[in-house]
């Protein structure tokens, strides 16, 4: 089949106009811009999405925002939490205006990033903020989260939505659980996943207070990079924004020790935890059927299922006869690149736990981006 030739079209930057960045909450999130909010499960990155709609749909400036702004339209897609029980009573509590708050249903049908039905709710409704929570239940059923190629097409329709109709975007993510690698690089799937966002915000509880959940921009490619913000669940109080974690950084919320967090799990972090236990040893193949039977039986739905699959790493299917087997696929679960360390040019106390390396100065790879192993 021959090759379509395309037309060139030159496009000259003296005519390109420079515009500035509409910001929708300075400098973390930007209209008409991609940006990802990513953390460990159950750490309050819904929490965060929920609070922001709730303050943008009732015209509550954001901490940091110097003026007051408008009251805007809303559209809130979440693939995990119920509507009735779970959004609109935290949206309620949260004291939004929920009447600026739409979700496209999707109940006949799921939606998708390149989806029409996203660019028609955009129209009618004039939103000019949409959430998807989360990536994996919307990039669609054939998609390889851990293939840049796949990521890049699902994520190019909402990028020109976005720029389009000057709506921000906010995209909430999972991080998946392997030691030692970079903050930015522990996004669930692809790389390409965090690149194709102008803004990263890590969401994660800190160790010396488990109730606290802090906020750090691990990535901005249109200002500089944001003061850590912070925010503390309460059962009496709620969401409530605090002070004095300036100085905490992504490492610091993702590598923390887990031990003395008292989180209230939801049903896609038990079911994630099933998969795993499920899985853990090495070669264990079981049918699909067995996988749901299982899952049914501590009262988990099906797509719940579907769903936490596409959070454990490696976890693959496969068709053997008649008989769809689920299994970990090796060659599918992250890796990391250890880069060689020099102790003569670097003269450094050595650490049992690799973590501490991350903090220390004077250590060339010792920043988010790119991990720092001693041999």
């Amino acid at each position: 089949m021959p090759i379509e030739e395309t037309k060139l079209e030159l496009i000259n930057f003296k005519d390109v106009p420079a515009v500035p960045v509409d910001w929708l909450w300075y400098p973390y999130i930007a209209f008409g811009k991609i940006s990802l909010i990513h953390g460990n499960a159950g750490d309050g990155k819904t929490f965060l999405s929920l609070k922001i709609a709730a303050d943008c749909s009732n015209g509550t400036p954001l901490p940091g925002n110097p003026r007051e702004c408008n009251p805007i339209k809303i559209i809130y897609q979440s693939a995990e939490d119920g509507l009735s029980d779970t959004i609109k009573p935290r949206l309620i509590d949260t004291n939004a205006n929920y009447e600026n708050v739409y979700t496209i249903d999707e109940s006949e049908k799921v939606l998708t990033f390149d989806d029409p039905r996203v660019e028609e709710a955009i129209v009618k409704t004039g939103a000019r903020l949409i959430i998807f929570d989360p990536i994996q239940a919307y990039v669609g059923k054939d998609v390889d989260l851990n293939s840049a190629s796949d990521m890049r097409r699902v994520t190019r329709p909402l990028t020109q939505l976005a720029e389009k109709y000057k709506v921000a975007v906010i995209i909430v993510g999972h991080v998946n659980k392997t030691r030692g690698i970079s903050s930015i690089g522990k996004n669930l799937g692809s790389s390409d996943i965090p690149a194709v966002a102008r803004s990263v915000l890590v969401v994660g509880r800190y160790k010396n207070d488990p109730s606290v959940r802090v906020i750090v921009q691990d990535k901005n490619s249109l200002a500089p990079e944001g003061t850590p913000m912070a925010f503390r669940l309460d059962s009496d109080k709620g969401f409530e924004w605090v002070e004095g974690y300036d100085d905490v950084t992504a490492t610091d919320i993702l590598f923390a020790e887990r031990g003395s967090r008292n989180s209230r799990c939801t049903k896609l972090d038990t079911t994630i935890d099933f998969l795993q236990d499920l899985f853990a040893e090495v070669g264990t193949r079981i049918p699909a059927t067995e996988v749901y039977a299982r899952a049914i039986a501590i009262g988990v739905a099906k797509r719940t299922v579907d769903t936490a699959k596409r959070y454990v790493p490696g976890l693959s299917s496969e068709k053997d006869g008649k008989i769809w087997f689920w299994y970990i696929d090796l060659t599918k679960l992250p890796h990391e690149e250890v880069h060689e360390f020099n102790e003569d040019d670097y003269p450094m106390e050595v650490f049992d736990d690799d973590e501490e390396i991350l903090e220390k100065e004077g250590c060339k790879h010792a920043n988010i981006y790119e991990p720092c192993t001693v041999e």
